[in-house]
């Protein structure tokens, strides 16, 4: 059984990929932002932005993001509406949907970078 060339598997996997738009800032995020993301019922769980993601080949938007229960650094991806900036009154309620009613995800508003 013959092996693959790891530096040819990471040509295919770049090329694979190469249509996909990554920026580590969006919405006045920088990687490694906090942030909640709605309709997770993780207790416990924390969020840390990583990415913004456009798939050029059809236009979708996702945002990647790192973390989960204590311990955890998965990655995740879901879409922007469902990111929501950390502040004062979500940080200790959680990042369920029903404590997020009122609140504008960042797609719908950006958060403005501090000067």
């Amino acid at each position: 059984m013959s092996r693959a060339n790891p530096a040819s598997a990471r040509r295919a996997a770049i090329r694979a990929s190469d249509h996909l738009d990554r920026a580590e800032t969006w919405s006045g995020l920088r990687a490694g932002d906090p942030v909640v993301v709605a309709g997770l019922s993780l207790r416990g769980a924390t969020w840390e932005f990583r990415a913004h993601i456009v798939n050029r080949h059809n236009g979708t938007e996702s945002v990647e993001v790192i973390g989960g229960r204590p311990g955890d650094r998965k990655i995740r991806s879901f879409e922007p509406d469902r990111i929501f900036a950390m502040t004062g009154r979500n940080r200790t309620r959680g990042s369920s949907e029903r404590t997020l009613t009122g609140e504008l995800s960042l797609a719908d508003a950006p958060q403005l970078p501090l000067k």
